[in-house]
């Protein structure tokens, strides 16, 4: 069976059984903090535990890389309307230890997307309109810096208030134990 399919088969029983009661809630937790992470599969059950949140106490926004790579992009609204929206008072950027992003080759990547049929001229008429695909591919070659600069351009946005923390954590994967590398209380 297509996984579409199974999806839905699943979820009719989900509704049919009523087992959506169990994650009913307010939008507005108690802990209001909103967490950029990797969107890495290891993280999924871990960072939440390790983090102590339960039940949604936290808006989780992933990304490849857990990078904030421009300051007007979706993940940087995002940030902005758990702010002013859902009420969020802490920003925490949460990179990890052995992260796909550190090691990705972007000509690997574009040939892999030759090989899955983008033809050469997309990729020429993107390159034309100023998109610089190796830079917009590549990760980072250190997740504490990478951290340091997504934590740089969260609290420097024109439309975050000065008095939201914007602190930045490495998470280890394997064990869950998180390295602080930016304070948001005692750096701004």
């Amino acid at each position: 069976m297509k996984r579409l399919y199974e999806i839905l088969n699943f979820n009719q029983g989900f509704v049919e059984n009523k087992e959506f009661e169990k994650y009913q809630g307010t939008r507005y937790k108690d802990r209001k903090i909103v967490v950029i992470t990797c969107m890495d599969a290891r993280l999924v059950d871990l960072l939440p535990r390790a983090l102590n949140i339960k039940d949604g106490n936290a808006k989780i926004i992933k990304d490849a890389g857990a990078i904030v790579l421009h300051p007007f992009g979706s993940i940087m609204r995002s940030i902005i309307v758990a702010v002013y929206e859902l009420k969020a008072d802490e920003v925490f950027v949460i990179g990890h230890h052995d992260c796909g992003m550190s090691v990705i080759d972007p000509d690997e990547t574009i040939n892999k997307m030759k090989e899955r049929g983008i033809s050469q001229e997309k990729l020429d008429t993107l390159e034309s309109a100023g998109i610089d695909l190796q830079k917009w591919l590549h990760g980072f070659d250190s997740v504490e810096d990478s951290v340091r600069s997504s934590v740089k351009t969260v609290k420097h946005h024109p439309l975050l208030p000065e008095n939201v923390p914007v602190h930045g954590l490495v998470i280890d994967p394997k064990t869950g134990k998180l390295d602080l590398i930016v304070d948001g209380y005692r750096e701004s």
